[in-house]
């Protein structure tokens, strides 16, 4: 069995969390089939490869279009490019496009030992990264990579697809490049175009920060690692029964205090708002928006352990560290509640320069429907009111709908029946959907019985159960239109360092965003876990300490 380089289990809980069986009510790749389609190629499943042609594209530069997410269209063809000591990187004047390639070249000069100085020059050869927006069909992220023996140009609308574009550049070269010193080479890219786009606009990450804290620092290393395979949204659950993460100017015991500790009586943490805002813009630097959440009207027994006012009997709990859930709740009946609401929701808004504030809506236990109905029609209102959209557990369907609300279901395959349709009924009536379904995209839940770290709440999640089901059909009847894409959260009651963490968001993290990115037809698991498989020396490569799984047949040491 892979044993984790770090597997030490802070306070795992001793009931395997099965309370939140409340979501009952809760720096690859094998050859893909490259078929010609009217003058281009699109690439779909491929049988595995056999021992001459895997050793045969050993040899040389990655087939164009093996990368992670799986491609829109590739065409292969020509001759290789090969990055070399004179090679520059072409950016003509734009400032988001050298942006883009001073990023590209932070990457490639430690491994590949070349300067390559990022140039205003604009004409071909070198790499070219080209904003243009004649091409419309690329959309607001989508790009095209052409690559041949004069140079690799990358053209795109926007600094995202040119962003995006670079990540596919990265996965063509050797996976010695994401290593920190010089490496051998040689530095190919295979001949022909790559034309991308994503199949949803909302793919992302989220980071429970409040049951175990995590510093600025492991959350941007989260980043770049999911920046990778073209994650575009970072959600931070930043409050918690156990800790509250964020400074709130206008009640400043919730850092302070509630934030003070963390499942298993550690020490915790907070951001001020200087360390929020330099998140913000360090994933807007990865072509990511942040969401940040702000768990109500349950989940909030660190801001009442906090204020004792805001409690329905006017005393303050004690600080809380251990994994249950659905025991605390604001009191409904009290005027305090609203400007507490109102004052948390309008200092985060203007933290936040994204679209979207999360306002949680689950595992309310301990507040009847009423009671949620009121605090969280409420709560809609305030979002609207400081600019931002509407978005929560798919819970929040209790509450009156709202123009553009989204909510993001989490339910498993035992969720009932009625819970399902209900959420069903809301998308056809104009509610958008984020699916994280807790037996697929919850990268917390255990890999197998043997898995050193993690829940088993909703099942066992393999490799492959995490990538074989598709967004656009998971809820019967809910229209493809209202699926705004999916989320891969990482809950912490058992993890708090990196290694932890990527231990077990690696390996199904790619395939999550896979599922967000590429185009239904090229979901296929065969062909998938060979390109993942060629995705370990990557992960090597880059530190991560992933899960070996054995329905992976990863390179040999």
């Amino acid at each position: 069995m892979y044993v984790p380089r770090t597997c030490h289990i802070r306070d795992a809980p001793s009931k395997g969390r099965l309370v939140r069986h409340r979501r009952t009510i809760p720096r690859l790749l094998a050859p893909l089939l490259l078929v010609a389609v009217a003058g281009t190629a699109s690439v779909g499943a491929a049988p595995a490869p056999d021992s001459a042609s895997a050793a045969k594209a050993a040899d040389g530069p990655r087939p164009l279009g093996q990368v992670i997410p799986a491609p829109s269209e590739v065409k292969a063809g020509g001759s290789a490019y090969t990055i070399g000591p004179k090679t520059d990187i072409r950016v003509g004047h734009s400032r988001e496009a050298r942006e883009v390639g001073e990023a590209l070249a932070r990457v490639l000069r430690p491994s590949t030992g070349y300067r390559l100085p990022v140039t205003s020059r604009d004409d071909r050869g070198g790499i070219r990264l080209k904003l243009a927006g004649k091409d419309r069909s690329l959309g607001g992220e989508g790009y095209r990579l052409e690559s041949g023996r004069g140079g690799v140009t990358i053209t795109a609308r926007t600094s995202a697809g040119l962003f995006h574009g670079i990540q596919t550049l990265r996965q063509q070269l050797p996976a010695a490049v994401e290593k920190p010193t010089k490496q051998a080479g040689p530095w190919q890219v295979a001949g022909g175009t790559v034309r991308d786009v994503p199949r949803f606009g909302y793919r992302a990450v989220m980071l429970d920060v409040g049951r175990h804290f995590l510093t600025v620092e492991q959350v941007k290393r989260y980043v770049d690692q999911a920046a990778l395979y073209k994650i575009n949204t970072l959600r931070l659950h930043l409050t918690e029964d156990q800790g509250w993460r964020i400074a709130v100017d206008s009640w400043p015991r919730l850092a302070t205090y509630g934030g003070s500790t963390q499942v298993g009586g550690g020490p915790g943490g907070y951001y001020t708002k200087a360390q929020y805002k330099d998140l913000v813009r360090y994933a807007a630097s990865r072509k990511m928006e942040v969401v940040p959440e702000i768990d109500m009207p349950g989940h909030t027994n660190a801001a009442l352990a906090s204020y004792a006012e805001l409690n329905c009997n006017g005393i303050a709990p004690p600080l809380y560290t251990g994994t249950e859930v659905g025991f605390s709740s604001l009191c409904a009946s009290k005027p305090i509640t609203y400007k507490f609401i109102d004052d948390v929701v309008r200092e985060i808004a203007q933290l936040t320069p994204g679209k979207y504030i999360n306002i949680g809506g689950d595992e309310a236990h301990s507040t009847s429907h009423e009671d949620f109905a009121k605090m969280m029609n409420h709560a809609q209102k305030v979002v609207g009111t400081y600019g931002k959209k509407v978005m929560g557990w798919h819970q929040l369907v209790g509450a009156d709908q709202v123009k553009d609300k989204v909510v993001q279901y989490w339910g498993y395959d035992k969720t009932s029946e009625a819970e399902r349709r209900t959420v069903v009924e809301a998308a056809k009536g104009g509610t958008k959907l984020v699916l994280s379904p807790a037996d697929r995209s919850y990268l917390d839940m255990k890999y197998n019985k043997s898995t050193p770290l993690g829940l088993n709440w909703a099942g066992y999640v393999e490799v492959r159960r995490s990538y074989d089901w598709d967004p656009g059909s998971y809820l019967a009847g809910a229209p493809e239109s209202s699926v705004l894409g999916v989320e891969a959260p990482l809950w912490t009651e058992t993890l708090a360092t990196s290694d932890q963490l990527e231990f077990m968001a690696y390996p199904r993290l790619p395939g999550i965003a896979e599922l967000g990115w590429s185009p239904k037809s090229t979901h296929d698991w065969e062909t998938y876990k060979l390109r993942l498989a060629q995705q370990g020396p990557r992960f090597d490569a880059l530190g991560i300490d992933y899960y070996r799984s054995t329905q992976v047949p990863w390179p040999a040491p």
